[in-house]
């Protein structure tokens, strides 16, 4: 290297102690032009090895990263898709974030995750994050958020929402057939000689209403309308152990109970394990939505399955239609529940 070259190059080592190196830091230790370390750093087929060589060898040396907020004031893009997720603590979301990655990745964006801890409030406050941040759009996982506010954000950018139906022209959503769900479950119990059937409900949960409708609906088809009981709990551990002591205080005992989610499921099954009642011999259980939970040995879950990592790719799916102006109206995909079945159903015991 020439005595020009090493003094060009301390010169821009010491600019890059004091700050971080430049795209005119490349061109000087490069020896080219700012446009053509834009053109190699764009990939364009136009530039020599030559020349490539040398600014991929002064970018590495510097260590210099692509500016992505200069370059999304450009192209008006960032490649970035927001996604706020309800609660971090239900296993049902890694499995979704599983599918919404791997379809992100392979359309060359990238995902940027925030929570909103199962509050209106708090999703709200995250929403305007990740728009303060100019993602391309916004997949809200089972969101509480209000109507009004989704519609808000869909004025500014592409909103799918996955888990919740959307009832709105502007809005995607991917959501399972809850209604369909709760009725596996209910036929399920019913088919092994339960009467019966108590459902703890999920509350304001996105879903939660479908799955008490259908639930109710089951009852009546197979004649069981009088025994029919909703519990109020949540889509939480506590949600279920509320629901027990409320059913248990109550009088009576069902032979089964349908809650509203695994995670509700587990919060039954300790209450119940507590109050010294074994699943299934005396109370049969039945969880929604198949988590890792479910399948852990010691727990055996009876579940319905949503697929999670389908729902996941769905969205960003959807998302990308949106941005590459395939369509101007919203799509609302549905997809089929199942039933898993393990070992905390049974047909009931006489006590029962």
């Amino acid at each position: 290297m020439g005595a020009s070259s090493t003094r060009r190059t301390a010169s821009v080592a010491g600019s890059r102690e004091r700050t971080r190196p430049t795209i005119l830091d490349v061109a000087e230790l490069a020896g080219v032009s700012k446009s053509l370390v834009s053109l190699v750093l764009r990939h364009a087929p136009s530039v020599s090895d030559e020349r490539r060589e040398a600014v991929l060898r002064a970018a590495e040396e510097l260590g210099y990263r692509p500016n992505a907020v200069a370059r999304s004031l450009v192209s008006r893009r960032t490649s970035v898709i927001g996604v706020v997720l309800s609660d971090l603590h239900n296993p049902f979301f890694v499995e979704v974030v599983d599918g919404i990655e791997e379809q992100a990745a392979a359309s060359a964006y990238r995902a940027l995750f925030n929570t909103g801890g199962r509050s209106a409030a708090g999703e709200a406050s995250a929403v305007e994050t990740l728009l303060q941040l100019r993602t391309d759009g916004v997949v809200l996982v089972s969101t509480v958020l209000s109507g009004p506010d989704i519609l808000e954000v869909a004025k500014t950018t592409p909103v799918v929402l996955v888990a919740r139906p959307s009832r709105w022209s502007t809005v995607d959503s991917v959501t399972n057939d809850d209604r369909t769900g709760a009725r596996l479950a209910v036929d399920h119990l019913a088919s092994l000689g339960h009467r019966r059937i108590a459902h703890i409900d999920g509350g304001v949960g996105a879903g939660a209403a479908a799955r008490r409708t259908g639930y109710l609906e089951a009852m009546q088809q197979l004649g069981l309308a009088a025994h029919a009981r909703v519990v109020p709990g949540d889509y939480t551990e506590d949600g279920g152990a509320a629901g027990v002591r409320a059913i248990l205080r109550a009088g009576r005992r069902p032979s089964a109970i349908f809650a509203a989610n695994d995670l509700a499921a587990v919060g039954t099954l300790q209450a119940l394990e507590e109050h010294g009642l074994r699943v299934p011999a005396d109370v049969s259980l039945v969880g929604y939505d198949n988590t890792s939970l479910a399948a852990l040995r010691h727990i055996g879950l009876t579940t319905i399955d949503q697929p999670r990592r389908e729902m996941g790719a769905a969205a960003i799916r959807l998302l990308l239609e949106r941005l590459t102006a395939e369509r101007d109206r919203a799509r609302h995909v549905v997809v089929s529940p199942g039933l898993v079945v393990r070992r905390t159903t049974a047909a009931p015991s006489r006590s029962a």
